[in-house]
């Protein structure tokens, strides 16, 4: 099938196949004209790319992921590592960011919001607290 095809089917944009292609995550074969000839499981991979990159896995860690995928005398231990450093991750980007929510809502309230120049938000940016 053609790009626009496995676009359709993967849901991917052809411009993201085409990247995922060239940093050698798929590999379609090259019909006798040149033109990329993608196969059901290049879909099927490219599904499960779009899948991971998703869940929140950068790059490298979904290359990661489709070689053990690829693997099948994989140890499920090492899929396991992947998601529970990833899922590790996640909560301290939450942690991260209910912090910043905390702050800035303290911020917000400390704000009259009226017609006098002062203003705690700005004061709280400028001294960075």
């Amino acid at each position: 099938m053609n790009i626009g095809e496995a676009s359709e089917r993967s849901g991917l944009p052809s411009k993201t196949i085409r990247y995922y292609e060239d940093i050698g995550l798929i590999r379609p074969e090259r019909g006798g004209n040149g033109y990329r000839d993608y196969a059901a499981t290049d879909v099927h991979k490219l599904r499960f790319l779009q899948r991971s990159r998703g869940l929140g896995f950068s790059v490298e860690e979904c290359r990661q992921l489709l070689a053990l995928y690829e693997d099948k005398s994989r140890a499920s231990a090492d899929v396991k590592d992947i998601a529970e450093t990833k899922l590790a991750e996640i909560d301290r980007k939450i942690r991260e960011l209910s912090e910043l929510r905390r702050t800035l809502e303290h911020l917000v309230h400390a704000c009259h919001g009226n017609d006098r120049p002062d203003c705690p938000i700005l004061e709280g940016l400028s001294d960075g607290g």
